[in-house]
């Protein structure tokens, strides 16, 4: 099990988790890494990669449920809103007293402050997609996002 990191951690995780360049064939290499991740620690997760407008990768292991589906959707709605991961929203939104659920100008059918969704960031710091995670505790499901997408940029590194 993960911990839950704070606010300030995300947030350099998102500064850390840059990429220099990033393709279809790309979200293929995260969304397949966390899949095979998570068959091999049999987490009954679903995973989606979403970039350049549509989902690109999307997975559903086995023990995940439909719901999983509705939850990645909701994950990343919030993280192209907000340009921040959605775990990230749900700690200020705690902090700040007012879940995502309870503010009235937040359509509950469409975001989420869970965590599990994180930002695909450029090197500039523009945000043009998300990877997320559905089917663990929120910090799990952050935590695997986020290993997908390191994972991508030490492949890249090497390939550079």
């Amino acid at each position: 099990m993960s911990a839950i990191p704070s606010a300030e951690q995300i947030i350099q995780q998102e500064r850390e988790a840059r990429l220099p360049r990033f393709d279809f064939s790309l979200a293929w290499t995260i969304g397949q890494a966390i899949q095979q991740q998570a068959n091999a620690k049999k987490y009954p997760v679903a995973v989606e990669v979403y970039a350049f407008g549509q989902t690109v990768f999307l997975s559903a292991l086995p023990g995940s449920a439909p719901e999983n589906i509705f939850w990645l959707t909701r994950k990343r709605n919030t993280v192209l809103f907000t340009g921040h991961a959605s775990m990230y929203v749900g700690l200020v939104n705690e902090q700040n007293g007012k879940r995502m659920e309870q503010q009235n100008w937040m359509d509950p059918a469409q975001y989420t402050d869970h965590g599990g969704s994180f930002p695909l960031i450029n090197q500039d710091g523009v945000v043009f997609g998300a990877v997320s995670v559905s089917g663990l505790p929120s910090e799990d499901d952050h935590a695997l996002a986020l290993w997908g997408i390191q994972q991508l940029q030490q492949q890249l590194s090497q390939a550079d």
